[in-house]
This record gives structure tokens, C-alpha cells and sequence, in this order.
């Protein structure tokens, strides 16, 4: 059994999770338009970038979330999945989960997003193992705060050796399928790095090191 490893957001699907969910609360009426959706929009940027401070992108983010109760929110990310996000799962990326499960292969998303948005959705695509961001909740209701270490980054990294204890050497034989640069440190790790639609800085670094570019 080999390891194949997928991020989510403009990998598994046409866009990005926490950015279109952010959208989806702002037809609920959690956040205010005028304020939410520039500051969400410029941080992302940032992200791009691969300047971004999760830390300060999860505290503005999570402020709706103040409050709600672990059930409310579920609730309505299962009818967001169902209207926003099923139409944005690439047909592709279906095709290469199935043939990765055919082979007896462990799945694994792994995310910077959120824990409430990254589970449900892989779900969706049969996946049930997902290392995301962790969120803290008290009393059955969130917090606004995140726990442990983000995975972000090198912190994708810390969190998926910290999964995978005694059996790091895997990872000789793992994939792992991303388009961002910010997942440059994991891509470096695994012995079958898949480029997936990359943004401009990680083709390059993908032309530099002669890995597979696919185009989902």
C-alpha cells in the first residue's frame, strides 16, 4: 500500500473552500459584505503571494462562527457542499482518487482550511482521512479559535509526520497533488511530487526540479 496525498483547494476542486464559504455566509447574513469580503479577498492575496499569516487569515475568518453551535454550522455546510461545491469537483481529480483506491491506497487530504469545511468535503470524494486546520469549540459551540499547529506549509509537514509516527518512510513512495506554492516544504518531502494547475510560482519550481504538471 502506497500513500496518496491531495490538498483541497484549487486541487480537488475549482476554487477555494474557505473563500466560497465565505461568500455562502454572507447570504446567511453571519458577516457583513462591505466589510468581510475585501479583507477575506486582500488576505487571500497574500496567500498567493505565499506572505499570508494564517493565523491572522482563521481569526478574521472564524469571527462568525463566535458562538454557533458545532451542529448549526454542520448543517449548513452540508446544503454550501451540496449547492456550491459538488459542481466545483474536478472530474479529473474523481478519476485519480479512484484509481489511487483501486490500488489499495491510503487517502489522505490535507488542508489549510478549516476542519468544519475540509472533512465534509472529502467525503464527497470517498476520502475520510483528512488532516486540516483544528477548531476549538466549548460547549458543543465555537470559539473563534484554532488549536495546534496550522497546516500550513511547513506545518503540513509537522502535522502529517506527526500522523504517520514510526511509518515516515512512506513518504519515499507517497503523492502528493497540489497547485500552491505554499505546499512547496510537502511536495519536497514525497517521492512523487503532482503538480496540479500550479500558480506561476510553483511552475517554476516544478520546471526547475522536472515534475509531472498536470492539468485537472
Amino acid at each position: 500500500m502506497s500513500l496518496a496525498l491531495f490538498d483541497l483547494d484549487d486541487t480537488l476542486i475549482n476554487g477555494d473552500s474557505a473563500s466560497l464559504w465565505g461568500r455562502y455566509m454572507l447570504e446567511l447574513g453571519w458577516v457583513d459584505g462591505d466589510e468581510f469580503v475585501p479583507r477575506e479577498r486582500a488576505l487571500m492575496v497574500q496567500y498567493q503571494l505565499g506572505t499570508l499569516s494564517m493565523e491572522e487569515y482563521m481569526s478574521f475568518t472564524l469571527q462568525p462562527l463566535i458562538g454557533r453551535s458545532t451542529g448549526e454550522v454542520a448543517r449548513q455546510v452540508e446544503a454550501f457542499i451540496d449547492r456550491i461545491i459538488v459542481p466545483a469537483m474536478r472530474d479529473a481529480a474523481c478519476r485519480q482518487i479512484e484509481a489511487h483506491r483501486q490500488k489499495g491506497d491510503r487517502l489522505i487530504v490535507i488542508s489549510a482550511t478549516g476542519e468544519h469545511l475540509v472533512a465534509p468535503i472529502a467525503r464527497r470524494f470517498g476520502i475520510d482521512e483528512t488532516l486540516s486546520i483544528q477548531l476549538d469549540v466549548c460547549a458543543d459551540a465555537y470559539t473563534g479559535d484554532t488549536r495546534g499547529i496550522l497546516t500550513y506549509r511547513e506545518g503540513k509537514v509537522t502535522r502529517l509526520l506527526s500522523l504517520l509516527e514510526t511509518e515516515v518512510s512512506i513518504l519515499d513512495e507517497a503523492a502528493f497533488y497540489s497547485d500552491s506554492i505554499n505546499d512547496l516544504p510537502l511536495l519536497r518531502l514525497v517521492g512523487y511530487p503532482q503538480v496540479v494547475n500550479p500558480d506561476d510560482a510553483l511552475l517554476g519550481q516544478a520546471q526547475l526540479a522536472g515534475w509531472p504538471v498536470l492539468r485537472w
